[in-house]
């Protein structure tokens, strides 16, 4: 069903509440490390300012436990915004309140407020009624701009459009958009390239994704399980002995659909994942016991590296192995290059996987880069979106 956007409604000189995430990682010093998600909003909140709206951007944080955090206040995030727009942003310090209701009285056209943390208040991921209630007071309008909190049944998410007109903002329409299409009418061949740390993260977007790929690839920490399946000694890999029965009935689905399941055929192991720790390459049936898989092999990057440059559409969500260190980055580096270079679609899920492309300078070659990470497995097992439910139904 699709659901209105900020183009079917009137937010000329109008109050919009915008739901934003900007949820950004903070290096060490507390500066912002990555504004992506920063100049995702851009287009939406310009936008809105050529329209005269009075535009209040609410967001959350971190993790501050329902309780104001220092180190955790987005006034960073305000100014970061200020420059990407060349326009004043001002932050304000609570997210309710007397300071939000007057500052929305006294904006004028085009301005831009960021309220603060909203994680900072329990009844935010409570979903309390009152709260959002609270949040809804000082807008006419709600745009969810937030793809990456849209799986989550928020006050700020699921609450305020009870309260409000509830639309879309661009980034979540397009991001949206970009999925429907590429699950309901993919180009053919059709790969998804599955890694991260666990099979158990991925239980309903590998049984759901199963029945619509050609192609399957399987890499990162959760390949010991798949090859712990299938007879392997994976020395010390983590093994989620629970999901064994699962992945070999995946796989038996797999076969029984005639789509090609590939595992790594050798992998890079180390005695720890530390990021000086040695290395060795070996084949998968000759991993010594106190060794761990870090990466895939160069002949499984190759092989993947294949099967990817046969397809017309590649979804890839979780890395190939710790590729935050350089020794253990070279999966996840040949991937990305992969997709780059693929002449065709190629969909690229949020959270570490987003972050993998852009340090490896890839990202602008990608046809979509999710800002997403539990909303963009939410879509690909198939399930619906709570924030996305909860906007307006587009007439026709």
């Amino acid at each position: 069903m699709r659901k209105k956007t900020i183009h079917d409604i009137d937010v000329r000189s109008r109050r919009v509440l915008v739901r934003v995430d900007y949820n950004v990682p903070l290096d060490g010093g507390g500066a912002i490390a990555d504004d992506t998600r920063i100049r995702a909003t851009l287009p939406t909140i310009r936008y809105l300012q050529e329209q005269g709206a009075r535009i209040l951007l609410c967001s959350h944080l971190g993790r501050p436990g329902g309780r104001v955090a220092e180190d955790l206040r987005l006034a960073p995030v305000a100014r970061r915004l200020a420059e990407l727009l060349d326009h004043p942003v001002r932050a304000l310090t609570d997210c309710i309140g007397p300071e939000v209701e007057d500052a929305a009285l006294e904006m004028e056209k085009g301005e831009i407020v960021l309220l603060e943390n909203l994680r900072f208040h329990p009844e935010e991921k409570a979903n309390d009624p009152a709260f959002a209630q609270q949040l809804a007071r000082p807008a006419e309008i709600f745009v969810n701009d937030a793809f990456g909190a849209c799986h989550r049944a928020h006050a700020s998410v699921v609450g305020v459009p009870r309260h409000l007109p509830a639309v879309a903002g661009m980034l979540l329409h397009r991001e949206i958009d970009v999925f429907a299409r590429v699950l309901q009418d993919p180009g053919r061949p059709f790969a998804m390239v599955s890694g991260g740390a666990k099979v158990s993260d991925k239980l309903g977007v590998l049984d759901n994704i199963i029945t619509t790929v050609d192609v399957l690839l399987i890499g990162g920490g959760m390949a010991a399980t798949f090859l712990t399946s299938r007879g392997c000694a994976v020395g010390a890999s983590a093994v989620e002995d629970g999901q064994l029965d699962w992945v070999r009935h995946l796989e038996a689905k797999a076969q029984s659909r005639s789509v090609k399941l590939l595992l790594p055929r050798d992998v890079v192991i180390a005695e720890s994942l530390d990021a000086d720790a040695p290395t060795r390459t070996v084949p998968v049936s000759e991993i010594p016991d106190g060794w761990t898989i870090a990466d895939i092999g160069p002949a499984a990057r190759e092989d993947f590296a294949r099967e990817i440059a046969r397809c017309r559409t590649v979804i890839w969500n979780g890395p190939m192995g710790v590729f935050e260190h350089p020794q253990f980055a070279a999966g996840t580096r040949r991937i990305a290059a992969a997709l780059a270079s693929l002449d065709g679609t190629a969909v690229v899920g949020g959270g570490s996987t987003a972050e993998a492309v852009a340090a490896f300078g890839c990202a602008d070659r990608m046809s979509h880069v999710s800002t997403g990470g539990g909303a963009t497995l939410t879509l690909l097992a198939g399930q619906p979106l709570p924030g996305v439910e909860a906007l307006l139904d587009a007439e026709g």
